[in-house]
């Protein structure tokens, strides 16, 4: 197995600093010659900083260089090229991000967490191609959002996302703004095309940054590095994006002209030696123990790493097996991820605190002796609840062991009873609500407070109303909400649209601008889309994707709020428990007065994307299992337009099945439960008739 840790030099040296006035007496082809000098200095450094982490001179000194490309180009703009680092950072919001179609699709991986699996898909490697000479490269799974990105004769040209594997949108505009991108390939005599493709990402540390400054700001913090790097992309305002600390890493390829490469390391080391961000370790491996050994030594190597993983990337290095090896629908054969369970930490449990949720809940949660876990310091973790506690025999004093669920979120997995005192204490479920002092009460594993007016039940809501998948309140944070609630200024999620300038100007840490901002971002948060609203009510048991699917169905507030039961278990996704907690929600008349109240102030009450309730395909339901000729999306949008809906898993309640190239174990269930099979034609047909 060789392992490569990439070697960092660069050769060219000129002048660090000049000042960034211009001499009257330099001739234009001296000032051309300088200005090109200044766009390769800055694209060295910004190689250095950004994708080494090496810093080659200060930031004095850097901007001194910036500036003076800026004035050369102010007075010249003749002089200016696609690849200046002045023409990152467009000057105008995207009105909406256009459709890129991937020539060729950009597919997922296969992945297990099982030693066997692994040794399994390697083994069927060898089994697919006997005889051949068969080596593998592993790399890190990096946990960011998949970019493609297009250079067409050296200079960068295109950038979208992964989208739906064939469809992405165009963010080239919003990677521009990426300093580790370069907007120039590092090479003559470049390719006339040459697509590679990657992982856009942000560093723990760089997350941790961010969140603490939209802490101080009052915004709403992102829940992880990829939640907070999808929505930076998503950003229609480069400008924004260019504020965010984002990095690319790359390691695949999409079309190639006027290139070949015969090896996944050839690759790996021609994108390094062009100036393309890489893996900064992967190793190159001969068999299957080398592959394992290496996976081993990543796990060990993870947290030390410059960007989130979860696991590794496992290839056939020889490309010539591609085209042999195939594709399923989803995902290449000749490639597998082999994911690592969570980071395990040991900790002493200081004390039990309790907090209570938007629903009432309480929920324990461990204050801990801090420690390093998956790259962040940790001193609190969820114990979820009582029955869990019970369960792991948890107490407080003693030493606990610590994962973070989902790379995220720290939660207390079990207990070192080896250390043991016998000075430890039980946990003690509380019998008052911690926040309003409401008698509890039990309901299944669950300790609840009924008390609706609850405040930190209250603050939750808000929260909960205000995040971005919801109705998108920028400038509604934590703080500001204890304050709003606090001083009795919000009783109901419906008095946020009573505050005025006056009385926000009035609270801590809250300037005329940013009251002013939090006002147009309450007034724009009444247009969001019916499904927005929906989710932000925090119905029980009703997540994002169950009132994307009510908005769409009932395509209005009022068509929802007066559903009956049997009318939403008519529903193919909606269950007993769902349908009961989305009447009971309505059915209140604090509800009802509040739905009244946006009315009034001028919500949006219907859906940008409802089918038609009266198409004559409504209440059929459809699932597709295969490849299809058009974009899935394509397809969803045509049945959706008659009124059907399309779901993602087969049941009873499945009208029809579409099948497509290589269909999956989809097709087996509904033959199994005797569901209609129809091929993409006569889908087509179906839907021709029904026009």
């Amino acid at each position: 197995m060789i392992e490569k840790t990439l070697p960092f030099n660069f050769s060219i040296e000129v002048n660090k600093s000049k000042p960034s006035t211009l001499d009257p007496s330099l001739s234009l082809s001296e000032i051309k010659k300088r200005h090109d000098e200044l766009v390769k200095l800055i694209q060295k450094y910004d190689h250095a900083y950004y994708v080494e982490a090496r810093p080659l001179i200060s930031d004095q000194e850097y901007d001194n260089l910036y500036h003076e490309l800026e004035t050369i180009e102010k007075l010249h703009p003749e002089l200016i090229t696609p690849d200046s680092p002045t023409q990152r950072i467009g000057e105008s919001p995207l009105s909406g991000f256009s459709q890129v179609s991937h020539q060729v699709p950009m597919l997922s991986l296969e992945n297990t967490y099982s030693k066997e699996e692994l040794f399994a898909f390697l083994e069927r490697i060898r089994r697919s191609l006997p005889g051949k000479k068969i080596s593998f490269t592993v790399e890190p799974k990096v946990d960011g959002i998949s970019i493609s990105v297009i250079y067409k004769n050296g200079l960068f040209s295109l950038g979208a996302t992964r989208g739906n594997g064939t469809m992405g949108d165009d963010i080239t505009q919003n990677l521009k703004t990426i300093h580790s991108l370069p907007l120039r390939l590092n090479m003559e005599n470049p390719p006339e095309l040459l697509e590679i493709r990657g992982e856009a990402y942000m560093s723990l540390k760089d997350f941790e940054k961010l969140n603490a400054e939209r802490e101080k700001e009052g915004k709403p913090l992102f829940a992880n590095p990829r939640n907070a790097t999808a929505g930076s992309l998503k950003q229609l305002d480069p400008r924004i994006v260019a504020q965010r600390p984002l990095a690319v890493v790359f390691y695949g390829g999409g079309q190639l002209k006027g290139f070949e490469c015969k090896t996944q390391v050839e690759w790996l080391l021609f994108l390094k030696k062009i100036g393309i961000p890489i893996p900064v370790r992967f190793w190159h491996c001969k068999d299957e123990n080398e592959v394992y050994e290496a996976t081993c030594t990543l796990q060990e190597i993870r947290s030390d790493l410059p960007y989130p993983t979860d696991g590794a990337a496992i290839k056939v290095n020889e490309w010539e097996y591609y085209p042999i090896l195939g594709y399923t629908a989803k995902a290449p054969r000749w490639a597998f991820a082999y994911k690592y369970g969570a980071e395990r930490a040991r900790t002493r449990l200081i004390q039990v605190i309790f907090q209570v949720g938007r629903s009432g809940i309480i929920t324990p949660v461990a204050e801990m002796d801090p420690v390093f876990l998956s790259g962040t310091t940790v001193s609190r973790a969820t114990l979820h609840n009582f029955d869990q506690i019970k369960r792991l025999d948890v107490k407080v004093g003693d030493y606990v062991f610590v994962e973070k669920a989902g790379e995220v979120i720290p939660e207390v997995v079990g207990v070192d009873t080896s250390q043991r005192t016998g000075k430890e204490k039980e946990i003690i479920p509380p019998e008052y609500c911690p926040s309003c002092g409401e008698k509890l009460f039990w309901e299944g594993i669950f300790l609840r407070c009924g008390n609706e007016n609850c405040p930190a039940q209250l603050k939750e809501r808000i929260l909960h109303f205000a995040q971005r998948n919801a109705l998108d309140i920028q400038g509604l944070g934590e703080s500001l909400v204890d304050q709003l609630v606090d001083k009795g200024l919000v009783k109901d999620i419906a008095d946020l649209y009573d505050l005025d300038e006056k009385t926000l100007v009035s609270l801590e840490r809250m300037g005329k601008k940013s009251a002013q901002n939090l006002l147009q971002s309450l007034e724009e948060s009444k247009k969001r889309d019916l499904s927005r609203l929906i989710f932000g009510l925090g119905i029980t048991h009703i997540g994002q994707k169950a009132s994307e699917e009510l908005a769409r169905y009932f395509g209005s507030m009022d068509r929802l709020a007066n559903a009956s039961e049997e009318e939403l278990l008519a529903i193919p996704f909606i269950g007993e428990i769902m349908a009961k907690s989305i009447v009971s929600y309505f059915r209140k008349a604090k509800n009802r007065e509040r739905l009244e109240k946006f009315r009034k102030i001028g919500f949006n009450f219907h859906s940008l994307h409802s089918g038609s309730s009266s198409g004559p395909l409504n209440g059929k339901t459809f699932v597709i299992t295969g490849t299809l000729s058009e974009p899935r999306e394509s397809i969803i949008a045509k049945i959706n337009s008659k009124g059907g809906r399309v779901s993602n898993t087969v049941s009873r309640k499945t009208n029809y099945l579409v099948v497509g190239a290589n269909p999956g174990s989809k097709l087996h269930e509904a033959k199994k439960l005797g569901i209609p099979i129809m091929s993409e034609q006569e889908l087509f047909h179906l839907l021709k008739e029904n026009e």
